[in-house]
């Protein structure tokens, strides 16, 4: 019967509304293509202070995201800060050209399936997922924050990555715990929920 798979998967989606993802949890390999036809290596910035957005190329909270960590790459990348970008919405191939002519990103932003996203973020494919979605990776690749879109850090938002892109400059890289601090962010996510467009 389906019926216990899908109230397992319930339960699943329940436990991360209730505790989020495995943070700190080292970044999974992840690859992503770029309009060009490259590839882009997460482990290639291993060493820096990395924000990887994730993004869809039509939501206003994405673009106005994107922009902030092109100020802070500017900014922040002598120091060794990286700003990433991967887009995850239909068609993100062929939208994502124009999107860094737009807003005028000199940082990789790059596309991958959706499905991706919510592994790399370990978020279950049941539940939608708001965006931006800003994950901060230290020096040796390990995830030591994730937000999701519309939860508090985004209520001041260029404070707030400013804080934490100083904050992981400045600290040594802490271990992956097994188990322990549970979080995406401040705001749990709903079950029922759209996606920021």
């Amino acid at each position: 019967m389906r019926i216990p798979h899908f109230l397992a998967a319930l339960g699943l989606a329940a436990a991360f509304v209730l505790e989020g993802a495995d943070i700190p949890r080292p970044a999974p390999n992840m690859t992503f293509k770029t309009p060009s036809g490259g590839v882009i290596d997460l482990t290639q910035h291993r060493g820096k202070i990395v924000a990887l957005e994730f993004l869809i190329t039509t939501c206003p909270h994405c673009q106005k995201c994107s922009q902030i960590l092109q100020k802070m790459q500017d900014e922040y990348g002598p120091k060794g800060f990286q700003a990433l970008g991967v887009a995850t919405n239909e068609m993100a191939h062929m939208l994502v050209p124009d999107y860094v002519k737009n807003f005028a990103l000199r940082f990789p932003v790059g596309f991958a399936p959706r499905e991706q996203a919510h592994e790399f973020l370990q978020h279950p494919m049941m539940l939608i997922m708001y965006v931006p979605q800003l994950v901060f990776i230290d020096r040796k690749g390990v995830i030591q924050a994730q937000f999701q879109g519309g939860s508090d850090f985004f209520k001041d938002e260029e404070k707030n990555v400013r804080a934490k892109i100083e904050e992981m400059l400045k600290a040594p890289s802490a271990a992956p715990r097994g188990s322990g601090a549970k979080g995406v962010s401040k705001a749990p996510v709903a079950a029922a929920t759209k996606k920021t467009t």
